[in-house]
């Protein structure tokens, strides 16, 4: 296999700094491939894709009349990091985490960020995710972000920069492993030679921050998986991590209340759950709190965590952190809480609810990117330079009737890696880049992460329900 026809074109490409000139750490993967047969690359790619499907690594799409369940696509050629590259990133990470969780803390009890008029209260107090049940209420070991996903990208000089920080319950770290798995499988020698650093630790880090959380530290912590079910897309992911860990995997139907503790119902009786690991969003979690229709939470939950006898990770409330309209003062938070200047930046990001922002957005709205403040998976979003008139007069009308609904960006040129297109071969294809953090008594990243592909040629969505693939990410060790 060989990219002697590969067009790098206006794009900041990871793998090359000119047609034919190979990053330096990329060299020996350019190298190994090189020496592969188109034979041996197909075989290769099939038997990943057959491991898979044997493993169950799916993902749902809900709006597809060709059956819900998909593999998730995946590209044989990693995405590589350098070392230097991934002190920065995990510098800049780490200092965001800690802003975020001080955020949290302050809002649901001092709120001297409102008070000080760094951020105007009424967009925290208007946000669909803040959670007023939760003032005063205290967690475990003051964290409220203890599981994180960060959606990072690169721009046409090569800078990361922040798009969204996902802490309510951010999915996907099932694949990161899984395509590791894949990946040394498929290439069982490279991975000694080419000193990446490993990913597999992940379920020992996070069952170690989760019994951290624990209320009771006197006994080893019961900590359980808390799923909708298996009707929910990230389903194989939550089975994937209890067993990883080696705890229960539960539903809500599984768990009730007493006296403001958890249960769990076990075939000898009620034992008692210290931390939850949740994938439910917070309207789901207690039908006696929050929605009254669910039938996926557990009435009376919210009544443990007043009472302190459950770690429940995330926190309630941690969705207001990740409002895309609060992300634009993450930097004003890093200032405030850390007095520092952040290390990360975000994306340029106009707010349709301060006056001066109204205007320039819905004159430029064709220029511009423009996302609902509470969407995920790449919907609510305008993309205004590739977006029809009609669309671009719908978004301008939801704007107009709720500003404080939408935010909007410049479109970033996202950065480009080789991506093999079947009879095309190897073109670029962008991509972006989620690594996962966990919040416990430190805050550690996984040296590696989800690089999302876009497969369609010029696409910007790389999410998977709308056509998105993965890469493995391998984080190199430094020089020794």
């Amino acid at each position: 296999m060989h990219f002697e026809n590969y067009q790098t074109e206006d794009f900041f490409d990871e793998m090359f700094e000119a047609p034919g000139k190979v990053r330096p750490h990329y060299a020996k993967l350019a190298e190994r491939f090189a020496r592969l047969s188109d034979e041996e690359f197909d075989q290769k790619r099939q038997a990943v894709d057959l491991s898979f499907l044997r493993a169950g690594v799916t993902f749902t799409v809900y709006s597809d009349n060709q059956g819900t369940e998909r593999i998730m696509p995946f590209d044989l050629i990693p995405r590589i990091i350098p070392a230097s590259e991934w002190d920065y990133i995990e510098r800049g990470l780490k200092q965001r985490m800690e802003a975020l969780n001080l955020f949290l803390h302050d809002i649901y009890h001092d709120q001297k960020i409102l008070k000080d008029g760094i951020i105007p209260p009424s967009y925290v107090l208007s946000s669909k995710d803040f959670r007023r049940e939760m003032m005063g209420v205290d967690v475990p070991k003051n964290l409220y972000i203890h599981i994180c996903g960060t959606d990072l990208i690169r721009d046409a000089d090569g800078q990361y920069l922040v798009l969204e920080d996902n802490g309510r319950c951010p999915s996907g770290v099932s694949y990161v492993l899984e395509n590791r798995a894949a990946m040394r499988r498929a290439f069982p020698n490279m991975f000694p030679r080419a000193g990446v650093r490993p990913v597999e630790h992940y379920a020992e880090d996070l069952l170690k921050m989760l019994k951290y959380i624990s209320p009771t530290q006197e006994r080893e912590p019961t900590v359980v998986v808390l799923t909708p079910g298996v009707y929910n897309s990230a389903y194989f992911e939550h089975c994937f991590l209890a067993r990883q860990m080696g705890v229960e995997i539960v539903e809500g139907r599984d768990l009730v209340v007493r006296d403001s503790k958890v249960y769990m119902r076990t075939t000898k009786g009620l034992k008692q759950v210290d931390v939850i690991y949740r994938r439910i969003n917070d309207d789901f979690l207690d039908p006696s709190v929050f929605n009254a229709d669910s039938v996926l939470g557990v009435p009376g939950i919210y009544n443990a965590v007043r009472a302190g006898t459950i770690g429940l990770a995330n926190a309630i409330g941690t969705g207001v952190a990740d409002d895309k309209v609060m992300y634009y003062f993450v930097p004003r938070m890093i200032k405030y809480y850390l007095n520092q200047d952040p290390i990360l930046p975000n994306v340029e990001t106009y707010l349709p609810s301060e006056k001066e922002d109204y205007d320039y957005v819905i004159e430029n709205m064709e220029k511009l990117v423009v996302k609902a403040a509470n969407e995920a998976g790449g919907y609510g979003m305008l993309l205004g330079p590739w977006a029809t008139k009609e669309e671009i007069e719908t978004f301008r009308a939801a704007v107009k009737e709720n500003p404080r609904n939408y935010i909007a960006q410049n479109p970033i040129s996202l950065s480009r890696h080789p991506t093999y297109c079947n009879e095309l071969g190897f073109e670029g294809r962008h991509i972006d880049f989620r690594p996962y953090i966990i919040c416990g008594e430190k805050i550690s990243i996984t040296p590696g992460g989800l690089t999302r592909v876009a497969l369609r040629k010029g696409s910007l969505v790389v999410n998977s329900s709308q056509g998105g693939g993965a890469k493995d990410s391998w984080v190199l060790y430094g020089e020794e």
